[in-house]
């Protein structure tokens, strides 16, 4: 409880650090056109910057969808893409935005980008924004050792950016407000929400519409993710039952501080290692292309990050689009982002990075990941949360998030029942006296929106609306 609170105060204190709203530094374009998109573009969109830390010597890049439905009444979230490290255009492009790549082998024009039937833009408006600084279009104007990134640095931006910004926007400081994310914003999503609430109760302005928060499979921390990739291997048939049994009387179903002495499990742990040596961490049933590294770490940092420059990394790496194009599109962005049209259209500064993508994943610190005291975060406010679950994720498998939510022994308001999408099962649901919703997307991937669209958006619409899954 000691440290929780501690926590709580240095994050109360990073907040209150003094910054003054001044909008001298922000900016905002509405754009109406993007190259490879045919026509007007069916949706309200608007990129612009937004100056955080106390000379605004950070500027954060970000994209605004205004809902389809409704933007005056519908809920407002602010999305945050893991990694750490990664932009939020894989958000935008790749799992809950209004426009996508079509799935096309390269031929030497631009990429062309074709709407998304199942946009989460269709009943709610979203920020998408590159944070850490040094993630897609985020710059610094300085290299002060002060805006070296980490957990508690990127909560506190964050927190700076969004109050900025709906001072700026202040149409929207009535609208249900929801921070969301996935993967590795299991970790900074829910210290946000905490200090945002934090915030509201010390009457720090904009007062917000906090309503709650959404994530899709969530790094839990604690071991809860690492300790279930054994028994979740087994379970879908990747390792033998004897090589499981091996692994637990060894190891004793400790997988992420393991005794360096202990050859036995070593031994084991290698072997488990070959067996998976051939899959896709993210989507066990994605074939392993050669362009896509195998080190979750690294496929996450190399699709997502867009400071590089696309023709030597392609030269270097060269895709294979039979292999799947699906991982194929990734590609298509590094060609698209850095066309000079797309960054004209998309209202880009042109400016010297100071703060290096690879500089900054290599320094970046983390929060001590304490997961009761993470769920105490998420929880407070008396808000709604909803944990997303690709089932065919071992990176972050679903029985590391049962565990975990096992662990803190609230008690069940709706037990374990499936929910459809046109008839047919989509996943499995649980909900809990804390205002959590847990629920499964059968065949979902690490980023589930990605290969299972429709049933995410379903869901995502029902929970929003405050209906049943």
């Amino acid at each position: 409880m000691e440290k929780l609170i501690s926590l709580r105060n240095l994050l109360l204190m990073i907040m209150l650090l003094p910054f003054w709203l001044s909008l001298a530094a922000a900016s905002e374009s509405t754009v109406k056109y993007l190259p490879g998109f045919h026509g007007p573009l069916p949706f309200d969109l608007e990129t612009g910057y937004i100056g955080v830390g106390e000379a605004e010597e950070l500027q954060l890049f970000y994209y605004f969808v205004k809902s389809e439905r409704n933007p005056e009444e519908d809920p407002l979230l602010l999305w945050l893409t893991g990694g750490p490290g990664c932009s939020s255009f894989s958000g935008l492009a790749y799992e809950v935005g209004p426009f996508r790549f079509q799935q096309a082998e390269y031929n030497g024009t631009l990429p062309t980008l074709v709407y998304n039937p199942n946009s989460w833009t269709k009943v709610a408006s979203m920020i998408f924004i590159d944070s850490p600084v040094g993630t897609g279009f985020s710059y610094a104007t300085t290299n002060s050792s002060a805006i070296q990134p980490g957990d508690i640095v990127q909560v506190s931006h964050a927190q700076e950016f969004l109050r900025r910004w709906l001072t700026k926007h202040s149409e929207f400081l009535s609208n249900p407000l929801y921070i969301a994310g996935d993967s590795y914003s299991g970790i900074t999503i829910p210290a946000i929400v905490q200090l945002l609430s934090i915030g509201n109760e010390n009457g720090v302005q904009p007062m917000l519409n906090l309503k709650g928060y959404m994530i899709g499979n969530p790094i839990t921390g604690g071991g809860f993710d690492s300790n279930a990739r054994i028994p979740y291997a087994h379970g879908m048939a990747l390792i033998s039952y004897e090589l499981y049994q091996s692994l637990e009387e060894s190891c004793g179903g400790e997988y992420e501080r393991i005794d360096p002495t202990n050859s036995e499990c070593l031994n084991n742990l290698k072997a488990f290692d070959e067996c998976l040596s051939g899959i896709q961490p993210g989507n066990i049933l994605d074939p392993v292309c050669k362009f896509a590294s195998r080190k979750p770490v690294e496929i996450v940092a190399r699709r997502k990050i867009m400071q590089d420059k696309a023709q030597p990394y392609l030269a270097i790496d060269p895709p294979d689009f039979s292999c799947s194009p699906l991982l194929y599109s990734y590609e298509l962005c590094k060609y698209w982002a850095n066309d000079v049209q797309v960054r004209k259209a998309l209202h880009i500064r042109e400016v010297k990075i100071v703060l290096a993508v690879k500089k900054m994943l290599g320094e970046f610190t983390h929060l001590d990941h304490k997961p009761k005291m993470i769920v105490v975060l998420v929880l407070a406010g008396d808000g709604r949360g909803v944990d997303q679950i690709g089932d065919h994720d071992i990176m972050v498998p679903f029985l590391g998030t049962q565990t975990w939510i096992r662990a803190l022994n609230y008690s069940i308001v709706e037990d374990w029942r499936s929910w459809h999408v046109q008839s047919q099962v989509a996943g499995y649901t649980r909900t809990f006296s804390n205002g959590m919703t847990y629920a499964t997307v059968k065949g979902g991937a690490h980023t589930a929106p990605e290969n299972r669209p429709k049933e995410c958006f379903a869901m995502f619409r029902r929970w929003i609306n405050h209906e049943p899954l």
